[in-house]
């Protein structure tokens, strides 16, 4: 049950970032070799959001994969998936499909399963 919530936070911080990575992509200019848009990037709160997200999960994820077995912990991640999935609806209005929502609910049984004993 602590495998599963570590990796229950984990894949949370992944999707988080994922979700500011996009939402930096609003705030930036557009590409260019020219001070106006790396100045963008530079001063960007979600993209540095995002670094923090990312930087936490991996720094967990070398915690995670000290302490228990890979071939438990490694399946976990696919749920990094399924919050991606509920942040790009909450916060970006996206639709899911019901193969979507089959997708989801056969990554959650998975992960169910895998963490059984």
């Amino acid at each position: 049950m602590k495998l599963f919530l570590l990796c229950l936070l984990q894949s949370m911080l992944l999707a988080l970032g994922q979700v500011f990575l996009k939402m930096s992509t609003h705030a930036m200019e557009a590409f260019g070799w020219n001070w106006h848009y790396f100045k963008s990037v530079l001063l960007n709160g979600p993209l540095l959001l995002f670094g923090l997200s990312f930087g936490s999960a991996g720094l967990l994820w070398l915690w995670i994969i000290k302490h228990y077995p890979l071939s438990q912990a490694y399946p976990l991640n696919s749920l990094s998936y399924v919050f991606g999935i509920l942040g790009a609806i909450l916060l970006f209005g996206e639709k899911v499909s019901a193969w979507g929502w089959i997708g989801v609910c056969l990554i959650i049984g998975g992960c169910v399963l895998v963490t059984m004993k």
